[in-house]
């Protein structure tokens, strides 16, 4: 199965910490393909040079420690800034909202432990 973490996972896997066992499950089992976004980067990119302390973290080397460990990149297209658009107003955050649509566009499992992200119909899988 393929699955697009959100950022708080990959942080949480990063740190291997705050993970659920569900979610370590998933993301351990070698038949699973991970993928993270173009978008955690510039997500951690903002938050980080902000100071907040839960992006803490430097995020060419997060990205290059992603793609040393089998971790897929997905870009952000058109297709998916679109995809926003059609998503229904359950959620503010942008982040949230582009990896949402690109799972639904990429047919990728978005795999959150976000309550509000998981309010969303389409290919989204709980961590919890």
């Amino acid at each position: 199965m393929k699955l697009l973490l959100d950022t708080h996972l990959l942080l949480w896997a990063a740190e291997g910490i705050g993970l659920s066992p569900r979610a370590v499950s998933l993301i351990n089992d070698e038949d699973n393909a991970l993928h993270f976004s173009a978008a955690s980067i510039w997500e951690i990119a903002i938050k980080s040079s902000l100071g907040k302390p839960d992006f803490s973290v430097e995020p060419n080397l997060f990205r290059r420690a992603l793609l040393e460990s089998g971790y897929k990149e997905v870009p952000i297209t058109g297709a998916h800034s679109v995809g926003v658009s059609t998503l229904q107003d359950l959620h503010k955050d942008p982040f949230d909202r582009i990896l949402i649509a690109q799972a639904i566009t990429e047919g990728i499992i978005l795999l959150s432990a976000d309550p509000a992200v998981l309010s969303y119909p389409g290919p989204i899988m709980s961590a919890l």
